[in-house]
């Protein structure tokens, strides 16, 4: 036995493409931001996001992610501060559509990371997907510490590469428009409804528990 088993990792990349490019709140909140901040915006926040996904890593790496995962309640709250999150979000850009065109973009960088960072952290489903989806491509690594850890840094690099792509995208729409008074609210606009749109996708999750 090796301490990695690298014959898995082919299959695990494809498990996470398949499962990133479906459409969910990382991917959406991205589109939101770029269309919100623009391109540095984008790239602030996906590192904001991937930050979050580490912290999840570790835990489930640590061994306190079933251990977390296994408390209703602990979820619950954690889903309720993440729909109230995004409603604020929606309201932040709600307030820059109506006032002026630039308040967005003209966040600082760290609080873009900060919002990522958020973002990802109060989304438990993160934490139940290192669950499930790790302890499968351990193989015959004699070290199943590092064989998670290998498989996390992997998953925080294609979602980084992919949904930064996507956010760094969207930022350019938002610099070709937002110099426009109107493209501009638009653009806000449509932000704040993805942002209100994932809170309402929480909140329906939470009801149908």
């Amino acid at each position: 036995m090796t301490t990695f088993d690298l014959s898995v990792v082919p299959g695990f990349v494809l498990a996470v493409i398949l499962i990133l490019i479906a459409p969910g709140p990382d991917l959406a909140y991205m589109v939101a931001v770029g269309l919100g901040g623009g391109r540095r915006a984008a790239l602030s926040a996906i590192t904001g996001i991937c930050s979050g996904m580490g912290i999840y890593a570790v835990i489930v790496i640590a061994g306190l992610g079933t251990i977390v995962a296994s408390s209703p309640l602990a979820l619950t709250v954690i889903k309720i501060f993440g729909a109230g999150y995004l409603a604020w979000l929606g309201i932040g850009a709600l307030r820059s559509a109506r006032t002026t065109t630039k308040n967005q973009r003209n966040l600082a960088l760290d609080r873009w990371y900060l919002r990522g960072l958020l973002v990802s952290l109060t989304n438990p489903k993160l934490l139940l997907f290192f669950i499930a989806l790790l302890p499968q491509f351990i193989g015959e690594a004699s070290s199943p510490t590092l064989q998670l850890t290998l498989l996390s840094v992997i998953d925080i690099f294609i979602e980084f590469v992919l949904y930064g792509t996507v956010g760094l995208f969207a930022g350019s729409f938002q610099s070709r428009f937002a110099d426009s008074a109107k493209g501009g609210r638009v653009l806000h606009y449509i932000s704040a409804g993805v942002y209100f749109a994932l809170a309402t996708l929480v909140v329906v999750d939470l009801l149908v528990q």
